[in-house]
């Protein structure tokens, strides 16, 4: 376990309760995607010594059962990355008043994480810490088939404390391949290398026209995206080979089949091989947990909003294969996701436990 005495810069001496000193132990260990396992321990001990039942489960995931109304779920993951890990007044540059914790995962999603821990403890909601959710939603998954839906979510990121966030776009992937007999270079036939860069000339072509007039990588469009590219003559010399992996962003009004399907119409050679997809998600704002953390936001002095990102998160893992309400909400700036300066004002930490605990209160009565 992290000792935060001496070890965690704090000339502030913001560091002075639990929530606090949960968020900076959390961050001062690093957990990127595969290596959760001392995070996630220090989570669950948080969890013990407040009189609450938990443990790690086969996925690695945290595993903090309890009043069902709401399930608080967050990831303890984060990308890689080192961030010195210290506390410093903010100042005029950073737009922010007050101690600012720095830190890789501040924001995404350990934040958020911590937060929900403090409310779960305060409230007696149901919680659970997941793995994996940079990578391949490992830990998601897992949850999906070992436990029962609750009746309402509220997933963890960042939208800053006064916003709740009800849409995220859908993902799929493919791994496109082609090959051609070698041949002399001063030929004119396409090679395969020819023929993948035209195929991908194709789909953004193809993407756009889908897209039309909206604004490129909004929330509505369709964003496709080069993954890796890779190509050249073969080994033994017989042919010329060409692969490259492509992302695309699936916005509401699209599913990932319709995506598949614009992308396999631009094929005239080679093959694609489709991966494994996430749905578009858009919660109603009408919906229990979206009222719940509006008042928990006012009762913390601020005035909330709506979001949609362009992204994609476990929230819309669990609104597709539990059919309950899901919203996600957390503390922090998303513009500092995976950034080098990632940082979360404590007020800001203090503003959304207040907000989620309020919630929580509501929707566990």
């Amino acid at each position: 376990m992290p000792d935060l005495e001496g070890g965690i810069p704090d000339p502030t001496g913001a560091l002075d309760t639990p929530g606090r000193e949960l968020l900076a132990a959390l961050v001062s260990i690093p957990s990127p995607s595969g290596d959760e396992s001392e995070a996630a321990a220090h989570l669950a001990d948080f969890f013990t010594a407040h009189g609450r039942e938990a443990w790690i489960d086969d996925a690695g995931n945290v595993r903090a059962p309890g009043d069902d109304s709401v399930l608080l779920t967050s990831h303890v993951d984060t990308v890689p990355g080192e961030i010195p890990v210290r506390v410093e007044d903010g100042d005029d540059e950073l737009g922010v008043e007050g101690p600012v914790l720095w830190g890789r995962g501040s924001v995404d999603a350990t934040g958020p994480l911590a937060a929900m821990a403090v409310a779960a403890v305060e409230t007696g909601a149901s919680f659970v810490g997941v793995v994996g959710e940079e990578t391949d939603s490992r830990g998601a998954g897992h949850l999906l088939a070992d436990r029962d839906a609750p009746e309402v979510v509220i997933n963890g990121e960042p939208s800053g404390w006064d916003a709740i966030t009800l849409g995220y776009r859908g993902i799929v992937g493919g791994e496109y391949a082609v090959s051609t007999p070698a041949g002399h270079g001063a030929r004119p036939d396409a090679n395969a290398i020819d023929h993948a860069t035209a195929w991908w000339q194709r789909v953004r072509a193809a993407v756009a026209d889908e897209n039309g007039d909206a604004e490129p990588g909004s929330f509505d469009t369709i964003t496709a995206t080069a993954a890796s590219i890779d190509g050249g003559l073969s080994d033994d010399g017989s042919t010329v080979t060409a692969s490259m992996a492509a992302r695309f962003r699936v916005p509401p009004s699209e599913t990932p089949d319709s995506v598949r399907d614009l992308v396999d119409g631009c094929l005239d050679a080679g093959e694609i091989e489709w991966g494994a997809s996430i749905p578009p998600h858009v919660a109603s704002p009408r919906g229990t947990p979206a009222a719940a953390l509006r008042r928990g936001i006012r009762a913390a002095g601020g005035e909330p909003t709506h979001l949609q990102k362009t992204g994609t998160a476990d929230a819309n893992l669990y609104a597709d294969a539990w059919d309950v309400p899901v919203v996600t909400y957390g503390p922090g700036d998303s513009a500092l996701d995976h950034a080098p300066d990632e940082r979360l004002p404590l007020a800001e930490f203090d503003r959304a436990v207040t907000a989620l605990t309020t919630a929580c209160e509501q929707l566990t009565d």
